[in-house]
């Protein structure tokens, strides 16, 4: 074991998280709570997709919305997480390609005024990148959470809140504390 305490580290990127989280956009992250009040009260459905830390965000927030966002007896929001499924993912992966298996699930599934939600740090996966395209081409409202420049997901985005940081680990940090934020101010709203 290192005789180096990893204490000063550990702070430093609690310091920088913090500045990262004050320097959110959260006009933003209200419009995207708007925009998924809408899609609950015309009964559209949301459906949320990423990679990796971000599919795994994707899954959590889809959890958040259906069942955190219960309020009384109603029901949650109707959202559905499409990297939740590893054997349709894989049968698609392997029959037609990784980089259209969002696409193939949201022509299959989705329709025009249903919300698109895609979580990337990158913002380059071409999974990624082909659902938003995918999704534009359907008539769905499109929202991202990305990091660094946004890369080509920004361009095919209605909405897109950019983590303000380059860390992987930050930006994935922000994304799920920004969906608990909102969270807590859609039950409110609810």
């Amino acid at each position: 074991m290192s005789e180096k305490r990893m204490s000063g580290d550990l702070r430093a990127y609690g310091e920088e998280l913090s500045r990262c989280l004050l320097a959110t956009d959260w006009d933003c992250l209200d419009a995207i709570g708007e925009a998924l009040l809408t899609a609950k009260k015309n009964s559209n459905s949301i459906w949320l997709f990423g990679n990796g830390g971000s599919a795994a965000t994707a899954s959590h927030v889809t959890n958040d919305l259906v069942k955190g966002c219960r309020v009384r007896d109603e029901v949650g929001f109707k959202a559905i997480c499409l990297n939740d499924s590893s054997t349709l993912l894989t049968c698609l992966a392997n029959d037609f390609s990784y980089a259209d298996v969002y696409s193939i699930l949201l022509k299959t599934y989705a329709k025009p005024g249903d919300v698109a939600l895609a979580f990337s740090g990158s913002g380059n996966s071409p999974n990624v990148v082909n659902g938003l395209t995918a999704a534009r081409e359907i008539g769905m409202k499109t929202i991202g959470l990305g990091g660094r420049d946004g890369g080509k997901m920004k361009a095919l985005c209605d909405i897109i809140l950019i983590a303000p940081t380059y860390s992987m680990e930050m930006l994935e940090d922000l994304h799920l504390f920004y969906f608990h934020n909102l969270v807590c101010a859609l039950r409110k709203q609810l």
